[in-house]
C-alpha cells in the first residue's frame, strides 16, 4: 500500500465536501434530545454532485444515519449507489451494538468513497471504522468540518473523553441578582417565553439535576410540558433520603435517579444510587457516568450550582435575568467564574446570557440552523 493511499483518510476535503457535510450536520441535529446516549449523526449520498439519498439517526436503538440514508434512495437511483460518495458526520461504526455495523453496509453496497466529519471517540469505534473501510478498498476523507462536527456532538465527546456527563448550568435571577425570595414561597422570575425556552433546553439533555431543597421548596415536575420534546431523566441529590414520594418527581412520568448515601436499589421508575459518605461532586458525576447519563441540565438550587462553578467542572452556562424584577431580600445567585460570555439574547423583560468554559468545543456562532 502506498504512503498516499495509507494517509488518504487524513485529507481535509474541498469546498463541495464542506457543502455536503453541512447538510449532514443539519440532518444530525434534527434528532436533538432523542439519540442519547448515542451521538447525533447525519448522512447524505451524492452522485455527480446531486444528493440522491439522505438520513439521520432518529432515536436511540433505531437505524443509524447510514442505513436511513441508503434506504431513502429511490428506485430510479439505486443503480448509482455503487458509484456515489457517502458523506457522514461521524465515523461509521464497525461493531455490533443495538444495530449491525454500518461499515458492513457500506462495503456490501460497494460505495467507493466515504467522507467523514470526525472520528468517533467511542473506544469500540475510534479509528477502527476508518481502518475497516480502508482495508476493503474504500477511499475517503477525514476530517471535513471537524471542529463543527465535534461541536454538534460535544455531549458525546465529553462523555467518552472525560468520563462524565456534559454539564449545562442554568438559573434565573432578578435584576438585583437574587434567585429566590427568603421564605418558603416559590418566586417566579423568568417570563413565559423564557419558560418555554427552558423546556426546550430540557428536551435537549438526557438528564436534569436538582438538589434536595429545590425539590422540597419548589416541587418541580422537571418535564418538557411546554415543549414538544422528550422528558429528561430526573435526577435529585437526596443525601439522607428526606424527600417524600408525594413530590411530582416521583410521579413516574419519566425515570428518576435518587443520589444518596443509604441505599442502592431500583424500584419501579425510581432508581436509588448510593454514593460514598463523602458525597463529593466528583463521585456524583462518576455515578452518573456509570449510569450512562451523557448530559445533564443543572437547574438548582444555588448551592448545587455554585459547587459546579467552584470546582470548575461544567461546560455551558445559561443565565436568565429579569431586568424588571427586584427581590431585595432573597437568596443571592451563584457567583460566576471561569466563564466566557458567548452571546446574549433578549426576550421582553428577560436577558439570557450564554457562557462556555471550554472554547475548543463550543462554537455557537458556527452551529448549523435547526
Amino acid at each position: 500500500m502506498s504512503e498516499q493511499r495509507r494517509n488518504f483518510f487524513t485529507d481535509q476535503g474541498g469546498p463541495d465536501d464542506e457543502v455536503f457535510m453541512r447538510r449532514c450536520l443539519q440532518l444530525a441535529i434534527s434528532a436533538s434530545g432523542y439519540t442519547a446516549p448515542n451521538p447525533m449523526v447525519g448522512a447524505v449520498l451524492v452522485y455527480k454532485e446531486k444528493i440522491i439519498g439522505e438520513g439521520f439517526h432518529r432515536f436511540y436503538g433505531g437505524p443509524h444515519a447510514e442505513v436511513n440514508c441508503i434506504n431513502s434512495v429511490g428506485p430510479e437511483n439505486r443503480e448509482f449507489i455503487a458509484l456515489s460518495t457517502l458523506y457522514v458526520s461521524l465515523e461509521p461504526c464497525c461493531h455490533y451494538g443495538k444495530t449491525p455495523p454500518c461499515t458492513d453496509l457500506i462495503i456490501r453496497e460497494k460505495i467507493p468513497k466515504v467522507v467523514i466529519g470526525c472520528r468517533d471517540p467511542f473506544p469500540e469505534v475510534d479509528g477502527k471504522g476508518i481502518e475497516k473501510l480502508k482495508a476493503h478498498g474504500v477511499d475517503g476523507k477525514c476530517c471535513v468540518l471537524e471542529k463543527l462536527s465535534k461541536q454538534v456532538n460535544r455531549r458525546f465527546f465529553t462523555f467518552h473523553q472525560q468520563q462524565r456527563p456534559f454539564i449545562v448550568l442554568k438559573w434565573a435571577q432578578s435584576a438585583d441578582r437574587k434567585i429566590a425570595a427568603t421564605g418558603n414561597q416559590r418566586t417566579m422570575i423568568s417570563n413565559g417565553f423564557s419558560n418555554r425556552l427552558v423546556h426546550k433546553w430540557r428536551s435537549e439533555e438526557q438528564g436534569i439535576l436538582i438538589g434536595t431543597e429545590t425539590a422540597l421548596l419548589d416541587n418541580p415536575a422537571l418535564t418538557t410540558r411546554f415543549w414538544p420534546g422528550k422528558n429528561p431523566v430526573r435526577i435529585v441529590v437526596d443525601r439522607d433520603l428526606r424527600l417524600p414520594q408525594t413530590l411530582k418527581i416521583f410521579d413516574g412520568q419519566s425515570p428518576l435517579l435518587v443520589l444518596n448515601t443509604k441505599k442502592d436499589k431500583a424500584e419501579s421508575a425510581v432508581t436509588y444510587i448510593q454514593i460514598d459518605a463523602a458525597f463529593e461532586l466528583s463521585s456524583i458525576l462518576s455515578a452518573l457516568y456509570s449510569a450512562g447519563i451523557i448530559s445533564i441540565l443543572v437547574e438548582g438550587g444555588g448551592s448545587l450550582l455554585q459547587s459546579f462553578i467552584d470546582i470548575g467542572i461544567w461546560d455551558e452556562m445559561r443565565v436568565i435575568t429579569n431586568q424588571e424584577l427586584e427581590i431585595n431580600n432573597g437568596h443571592v445567585s451563584p457567583q460566576i467564574s471561569g466563564a466566557t460570555l458567548i452571546r446574549t439574547e433578549n426576550y421582553g423583560s428577560d436577558q439570557i446570557d450564554y457562557y462556555t468554559r471550554n472554547l475548543s468545543l463550543t462554537v455557537f456562532a458556527a452551529t448549523p440552523d435547526r
